[in-house]
């Protein structure tokens, strides 16, 4: 069985993976987000800029 250290050992390496995961899956949501929306008011710039020129 375990020893009561190992148990507190174990339960820290859950959290600290835990912790890990999670952040991983926020970084990755907020990278994406940021993209997108770089992307979207890059797109809409150019957009008026070409109506601006035709006018």
């Amino acid at each position: 069985m375990f020893e009561f250290q190992q148990y507190l050992g174990f339960l820290l390496f859950l959290t600290i993976l835990t912790a890990g995961f999670w952040l991983m899956i926020f970084l990755i949501h907020f990278v994406f987000y940021w993209v997108f929306g770089v992307t979207k008011e890059l797109l809409q710039e150019r957009k008026e800029k070409k109506a601006l020129e035709q006018a």
